[in-house]
């Protein structure tokens, strides 16, 4: 790989997706030892140039010689198309580099849901991305229909149920965003917003364990018991990972129970179709 020197990407260390591409771009010799930085660790003299309103929302790098800054999927498409020139060509094209921003935006603005972490508090610069409601209901949109697909394939794969369709499974999961919302209520829109966010990633992330038995069965017949177990295997992750979630986000651990009270009503709502 060549190495792009005295660029400094400004990384947000509450986000493990932000983490996880930083530091590989570091490892791999991408971007030199000092190629990445934390945007809370920002210095006052960095603040002067760098546009810390927009920094949050896109990835900023940093040209420590010329002290110059240029942000979003450009700034990665510069890093990466260093060590790979073919990547710039392509990606600059406008309708390509359109898709590419737009893609981009959507991942970005909904990083604190695709993949939360802790905050540091302490640190007085915070590298949160602006609330977008724009990208942040496509996003909800995406995962509700994503999971509908795969949820409406597996129930179809369980004896004794009715035989599932797609429509079915969109009123089920939004039925849930619906449910766990009226227990925040007394919570603003916005928080209300952003906890269905997560709701909606952990049901993509559950969809996407079990599209593996779905392929498979394609071409060999499954036991039952293989298809419920694996089903009972990812509804345990998904409620632990909605677990973790709710500690993360600050909310009533009432929640828990509240998602698994949903489950259960609409199970026995689809026996009695």
């Amino acid at each position: 790989m060549k190495t792009l020197e005295n660029q400094t990407l400004l990384y947000d260390e509450d986000c493990p997706l932000c983490n996880l591409y930083t530091s590989g771009f570091v490892k791999s010799g991408m971007l030199d030892k000092n190629g990445r930085k934390s945007y809370c660790q920002l210095s006052v003299d960095e603040q002067i140039f760098v546009d810390l309103n927009r920094a949050p929302n896109e990835i900023a790098l940093i040209d420590n010689k010329n002290k110059t800054v240029i942000y979003g999927i450009d700034s990665l498409i510069k890093v990466i198309s260093f060590s790979f020139p073919i990547i710039e060509k392509i990606a600059m094209i406008k309708p390509i580099h359109f898709i590419l921003t737009k893609l981009y935006s959507f991942v970005s603005y909904n990083r604190k849901v695709i993949i939360p972490g802790n905050v540091n508090e302490e640190n007085k610069l915070q590298c949160t991305p602006d609330f977008n409601y724009k990208y942040r209901f496509i996003f909800i949109g995406f995962a509700l229909t994503l999971t509908s697909f795969v949820l409406s394939g597996y129930s179809n794969l369980i004896p004794n149920l009715p035989k599932s369709n797609i429509s079915r499974e969109i009123i089920l999961a939004f039925g849930q965003i619906v449910f766990q919302s009226l227990f925040l209520l007394k919570f603003n829109k916005k928080t209300i917003i952003n906890y269905a966010g997560n709701v909606m990633t952990v049901s993509l992330m559950g969809s996407l364990i079990l599209v593996p038995i779905l392929i498979l069965n394609q071409f060999i017949n499954l036991p039952v018991i293989l298809v419920l177990g694996w089903f009972g295997i990812t509804v345990f992750i998904m409620f632990a990972e909605h677990l973790r979630r709710v500690k993360v986000l600050k909310l009533p651990f009432y929640l828990c129970f509240t998602w698994i009270l949903y489950r259960i009503i609409a199970l026995l709502f689809i026996l009695n179709l």
